[in-house]
């Protein structure tokens, strides 16, 4: 037979695995010093030729011979437990990862051979990953980290577990080693407000750069997912009655604020992330009304001139009184203070009639001056007024009156007709017409 021929399988004949072959160091041996014809494969287990095998020179004249050889295998014990190459295996997971991914581990090795090696591995009880282990090659010498249960980074940002090798040898040996998941952050959450609905209060003319209240949204994700920028919506630069910090989220006054002009504004808030994730609030800013309208009167009927005959008690005039502050900044009071023959009468809400209090005489006042002051009940109190000028008609109720109750004149005789005898005079306190005198004599003896 060739050099290298097959002869026959010894592991197989003998029931050995050849895969221990190696490391039970299994060789050929022959009796004292002669030369070795056969050797064994490791690898498979086959006995070969090793060296020409020659008959006449082993058997001489006979026809067949026996050929001694001792096949030497060293048993194993288990005295070797499994090892790891690390004592921590270190893993990286983001937790978008999908569900049935697989992970593989670093196997352990161990210096015994058959049962004694390695025969099995146990994985810690979790709710995440199940073991599963290649039963295809023979022996348990592959296995991975099966996904179950979805990640959750904002709940469990890193685990450990400790997955044990065993091997088959009596007693049992076991090795162990930490397997240490990070689990990287996916942006999954979007930012959340503290609050759905953000209220306050504010009160009307705050000076700028007054802070009214700080938003806050908090994202679970970490780095750029979870940055927050704050942003006003659907307010246009023109009408940015108030700011908004991108950083801080401090709401500022922007602008002027009137209540008479808004008495509250609802804004709507966002708070997105660094990948676009969005959330949005509520903010109703009430605003409180402050005395800064002093009462306006407006005249709205006025009978000018008055005549002089009027009865007391009869209107003259209408005004109206308006306060654009509320409550008791807008409740107003009316009066007129002067020493005139005049009052004012509530009639309607804000309304009030001009009345004269005692009988007119022109004759003695022709015109007034009337000095009509409106006062809210603010704190302090606001306060108008306005001067209302009125004239008081002539009525013709005075007679003419001589400046003497008799006249005498001395006349000459022999006078010529026209001759002046004497003047005469009259008044008359009315006007114009009323207060013109005309004279004549009354019928009589001239």
């Amino acid at each position: 037979m060739k050099k290298g021929a097959v002869i026959g399988n010894v592991a197989k004949d003998l029931g050995l695995d050849f895969i221990t072959l190696p490391a039970r160091n299994a060789r050929i041996d022959t009796e004292g010093n002669s030369k070795r014809y056969c050797d064994i494969n490791l690898k498979k287990g086959d006995l070969i030729v090793a060296d020409r095998i020659d008959r006449e020179a082993l058997c001489g004249k006979k026809p067949s011979c026996i050929l001694n050889l001792e096949l030497v295998v060293i048993q194993d014990i288990n005295d070797n437990s499994p090892l790891f190459k690390k004592e921590v295996i270190r893993m990286e997971i983001r937790e978008s990862t999908v569900k049935g991914a697989r992970f593989s581990l670093t196997e352990a090795h161990d210096a015994d051979i058959g049962e004694n090696g390695v025969s099995g591995y146990n994985l810690q009880r979790n709710e995440h990953f199940v073991l599963n282990v290649d039963s295809q090659t023979r022996g348990p010498s592959y296995c991975e980290l099966v996904l179950e249960k979805e990640l959750d980074r904002e709940k469990e940002n890193e685990m450990k577990l400790l997955l044990t090798a065993l091997d088959g040898g009596s007693p049992q040996r076991s090795g162990t080693v930490v397997i240490q998941i990070i689990i990287l952050d996916a942006n999954d959450n979007a930012p959340v407000f503290s609050q759905a609905i953000y209220k306050t209060s504010l009160p009307e003319n705050t000076p700028l750069e007054t802070v009214v209240i700080t938003v806050k949204a908090s994202d679970a994700d970490e780095g750029v997912n979870g940055e927050v920028k704050y942003e006003l919506e659907h307010v246009s630069e023109n009408n940015m009655i108030f700011s908004l910090d991108q950083t801080t989220g401090v709401v500022k006054v922007n602008g002027p604020i009137d209540f008479e002009e808004e008495p509250s504004y609802e804004i709507r808030i966002s708070a997105t992330d660094g990948l676009g994730l969005a959330s949005y609030s509520k903010l109703i800013i009430d605003i409180t009304d402050v005395n800064d309208n002093e009462p306006l009167i407006y005249i709205k009927t006025l009978k000018n001139p008055v005549t002089e005959n009027v009865s007391p008690g009869t209107e003259v005039g209408i005004i109206n009184v308006q306060d654009r502050d509320t409550e008791k900044n807008g409740q107003v009071r009316c009066s007129i203070h002067q020493n005139v023959p005049f009052k004012l009468v509530p009639s309607i809400k804000n309304y009030y009639s001009v009345v004269t209090t005692s009988k007119l005489d022109r004759e003695l006042v022709s015109e007034y001056s009337i000095t009509i002051t409106a006062t809210d009940e603010g704190s302090p109190p606001l306060s108008s007024s306005k001067t209302v000028q009125l004239s008081v008609a002539d009525v013709n109720d005075n007679p003419p009156v001589f400046e003497e109750q008799s006249y005498t004149a001395y006349v000459t005789e022999n006078n010529k007709p026209g001759s002046t005898l004497c003047s005469v005079a009259a008044r008359d306190p009315d006007w114009r017409q009323n207060g013109t005198v005309l004279y004549s004599l009354l019928p009589g003896e001239v």
